[in-house]
């Protein structure tokens, strides 16, 4: 199987290099490419000196816009799996062959690393958690899936939600949007437990303020996605 890793970074050059050695390390078998989200900061050139394939797009497209730009290049390039991997060092890439083979006994579509299965490691902070909760109780009530971590934003998906991400995929805060939407499609999306850290450096898109529009912003858009018809599609088999 080919595999591959997507890394969206957005001024992360204080993180970048120690994600691509733990993922050279810990995950060799998987390929990886940094999409730069049109960094202000040496994001790309610390992945170009580290020998990384980089695609640096022009302006900010936000998360939503890059990751499904890694989607784009999956597709391209005939990969079998691809997997968000967050370039701020939250992310452990010793998790991923677990996650491989979990995809591949559970037969799914999807799978999500959870840090709140075995409450392990960093939780995120107290008002996320809240609207953690409120998000996968919202996923339940759309599409009777329970998910523990909806915004998780390390998650495999197989060659057939490569194909429908890399066609459409949410812009904004994409990850509880992108889970209703594949379920709505017939995927099948299981969780893992997975021991998380805070970011190394940095700070996160999502600023306190930004929360409440969050929120609001992508109950609404979830909804749009489940009542939307598209089982007219279905998955590519």
């Amino acid at each position: 199987m080919k595999n591959l890793v997507i890394i969206p970074a957005w001024n992360e050059a204080e993180s970048i290099e120690g994600v691509i050695a733990e993922l050279r390390r810990d995950a060799p078998g998987f390929d990886f490419v940094v999409v730069n989200d049109g960094s202000t900061d040496s994001t790309s050139n610390v992945c170009r000196r580290l020998g990384a394939t980089v695609l640096d797009l022009p302006v900010n497209l936000g998360i939503g816009g890059a990751v499904q730009t890694g989607y784009i290049y999956a597709l391209r390039h005939g990969y079998d799996t691809a997997t968000q991997l967050d370039g701020d060092g939250q992310h452990p890439a010793s998790a991923l062959p677990a996650m491989l083979e979990c995809l591949r006994v559970e037969d799914a579509d999807m799978v999500v690393g959870s840090r709140f299965i075995e409450k392990k490691g960093f939780q995120s902070v107290p008002l996320r958690r809240v609207g953690i909760c409120f998000l996968s109780f919202w996923v339940k009530v759309l599409t009777g899936t329970t998910l523990t971590d909806t915004t998780s934003g390390l998650r495999m998906a197989s060659r057939r939600l490569i194909r429908a991400f890399a066609e459409e995929y949410p812009n904004d805060y994409p990850e509880p949007e992108s889970v209703v939407r594949a379920l709505s499609l017939g995927a099948k999306i299981v969780e893992m437990s997975v021991e998380m850290r805070s970011r190394s450096a940095g700070q996160s898109s999502i600023s306190m303020r930004k929360s409440l529009y969050y929120m609001v912003k992508v109950s609404a858009a979830m909804a749009m996605a489940r009542f939307y018809n598209w089982k007219k599609k279905g998955l590519d088999k």
